[in-house]
């Protein structure tokens, strides 16, 4: 416990005892081809990587995830249930190590979230919900159709489409999935409280670091947590520290133990010290890993305790 490993976590679960964490808080690959480590399907299209000779000519403007969604080739089509195998290949041993009752959070991104819930439910996972974080600032990527019509001289179609645009909508949200480890049968989740301290969610958490305009909406399953200047910098798909408190804080309680699979620069680790729960983080990339030890060997911050 209370420990960075480095190594392929896929493996590395296999062989932890069974029911010997009380949840799972991760940040897992979304599988959209945001680095190396974020290509998990075996499309060889060079369209894919933005290496193609019109990629190339045209510049920045065609990076990896700028590729049209519907795809330039058949490989394309099947990245989908490429993302869904790689869920699988790890959703059994998950829910092995859980306690029952036990929550599993998964941050999973928009585009493929629901093949990940169909491998985790495949697994015997029960989804429970689908949490949105609204992150409150993201870029605009979406490209003017009339200024595309401005560039090929086209000036009837310019003045026609003047207001419209290509690509996606401002992603101001990312979905958190919560699954939970079924409980034992014949029993209730009280009971399952009883037994594993686990199974129940804690208001106390959502009162904390869900800063809703309305008191009404402080227990809705809309998260409003925004990053700050420290949430920056570690990692390129860090989140912000006080989001994964929510969600510790929401499924624990004090002196339990937290695992995150795909740790990345540690920021649920460094969470789950701050909430006096012990961890485990896996993270197959070495300098993560230091950057993670790094977080941790810092003095944690004074933290209220939320109630149980």
């Amino acid at each position: 416990m209370d420990e960075i490993i480095l190594g392929n976590s896929i493996e590395i679960v296999k062989n932890f005892p069974e029911e010997s964490v009380h949840a799972i808080v991760s940040d897992i690959p979304y599988g959209i081809g945001y680095d190396e480590w974020d290509v998990l399907h075996n499309n060889q299209n060079l369209a894919y990587g933005g290496a193609s000779s019109a990629q190339l000519e045209a510049g920045e403007i065609f990076k990896r995830r700028g590729k049209p969604l519907n795809g330039w080739s058949e490989a394309d089509k099947k990245i989908p249930l490429e993302y869904q195998s790689w869920c699988a290949s790890w959703a059994a041993s998950w829910l092995k190590v859980l306690k029952p009752g036990g929550s599993c959070l998964i941050l999973a991104g928009r585009r493929y979230a629901h093949r990940c819930i169909i491998a985790m439910e495949d697994a015997g996972f029960t989804f429970k919900d689908m949490l949105s974080w609204e992150k409150g600032t993201a870029p605009q990527r979406a490209q003017r159709l009339s200024a595309i019509y401005e560039r090929r001289g086209d000036k009837i179609n310019e003045l026609r489409w003047a207001g419209w645009r290509v690509a996606n909508l401002r992603p101001l949200f990312e979905p958190v999935l919560w699954f939970q480890k079924p409980y034992r049968t014949g029993g209730t989740l009280a009971d399952n409280v009883l037994e594993n301290e686990v199974g129940a969610w804690n208001e106390a958490a959502l009162q904390k670091y869900n800063r809703q305009a309305e008191k009404k909406a402080v227990f809705s399953n809309t998260l409003k947590v925004e990053a700050t200047p420290e949430d920056h910098g570690k990692h390129v798909a860090q989140k912000p520290l006080k989001l994964m408190e929510l969600l510790i804080g929401l499924v624990t309680i004090e002196g339990q133990i937290v695992l995150d699979p795909f740790v990345g620069s540690g920021t649920t680790c460094v969470a789950a010290r701050q909430l006096n729960r012990h961890y485990i983080g896996i993270d197959i990339d070495p300098q993560s890993v230091r950057t993670a030890n790094e977080r941790l060997e810092a003095p944690a911050q004074t933290q209220l305790a939320l109630s149980h």
